[in-house]
């Protein structure tokens, strides 16, 4: 692979994940910027060096996508916290899980696809912050007018 070609996928796969952790960061959520960016960076760096065995003899490199997709379930795990009867974390552990498939795509060379992928997770976490945000409120304002 050329350097260009490599520093592109990269590049664009740091940038998605900054971008997708825009959300989590103003949210205050302990996986922001730096976490998307990086897991969205070595997904995309992982993938690229298995593509360079493409071709070889016993070498599979869809194998490689598959332990990213493990791997990266792991660091999702750690995000997930109970509290009593609350899980928090789980969309920030999937927040980071589709930073690992931006990283992939980057790393395929789909660019198109990894501008929509990356809108559509910004926009989900966004749109549906924002209404979870306001039912949660009103529940609280329900809860408090039953006192």
């Amino acid at each position: 692979m050329e350097l260009a070609e490599f520093s592109i996928s990269i590049g664009l796969a740091a940038i998605a994940g900054l971008f997708i952790g825009i959300e989590r960061e103003f949210s205050g959520k302990s996986a922001g910027l730096k976490t998307n960016a990086l897991v969205a960076l070595g997904a995309c760096v992982f993938i690229l060096v298995s593509l360079e065995f493409k071709g070889d003899e016993f070498v599979d490199t869809s194998r490689v996508l598959g332990q990213v997709v493990t791997g990266i379930g792991f660091i999702g795990a750690g995000t997930i916290l109970q509290h009593g009867k609350n899980v928090k974390g789980l969309t920030t552990a999937a927040t980071i899980w589709c930073s690992a498939g931006a990283g992939a795509l980057a790393a395929l060379q789909m660019y198109t696809e990894l501008l929509v992928v990356c809108i559509t997770i910004v926009a989900i976490n966004l749109l549906f912050g924002f209404i979870e945000r306001k039912l949660m409120a009103k529940k609280r304002t329900q809860k408090e007018n039953k006192s």
